[in-house]
């Protein structure tokens, strides 16, 4: 059982997959609920001040290679534009935007790519740690339920 819950952590803390594709994992495995869900958030947690203290230095350093250059210019560009938008229509509403965004289980949002995000816009290390934890634990309810409805379904037929 050990091996199962080291699996839910690492899954948890891949790019893209994350909390989304842990929690649906344990509860495929048959593994406790409650405590695969604890797991996926710590491990889901963990990478978040790398990333956001670091991923933007790594752009900035990396725009004038020659090989990376492009690209990276093209991220840190199109996320200074893409955070200056975000932050014109959410005003003060911010760091609800950064949640739902992390919350709401879709391709491409999550907590690398929230914490990614809030990084970029210079956002505050405290309350995007909130609004990015609060987000994954939304979504891991929603993936949860959703995972149990599937299973449910299945099951019936």
């Amino acid at each position: 059982m050990l091996k199962k819950y080291i699996i839910v952590f690492l899954i948890s803390m891949v790019p893209l997959v994350e909390l989304r594709g842990a929690v649906p994992y344990a509860i495929a495995m048959g593994l406790p609920v409650l405590p695969s869900y604890i797991i996926a958030i710590i491990g889901n947690m963990i990478p978040m001040p790398f990333i956001f203290f670091f991923a933007r230095k790594v752009l900035e350093w990396g725009k004038d290679k020659p090989v990376i250059g492009g690209f990276f210019t093209f991220c840190l560009e199109k996320g200074h534009k893409g955070g200056e938008k975000l932050k014109e229509k959410a005003g003060k509403g911010l760091y609800w935007a950064l949640f739902l965004f992390v919350g709401i289980p879709l391709p491409g949002t999550g907590a690398w790519t929230g914490t990614l995000a809030a990084s970029i816009l210079d956002m505050d290390f405290k309350k995007s740690v909130k609004a990015v934890i609060c987000g994954v634990v939304l979504a891991g309810i929603i993936m949860g339920l959703g995972t149990k409805v599937v299973l449910l379904i299945g099951s019936l037929f």
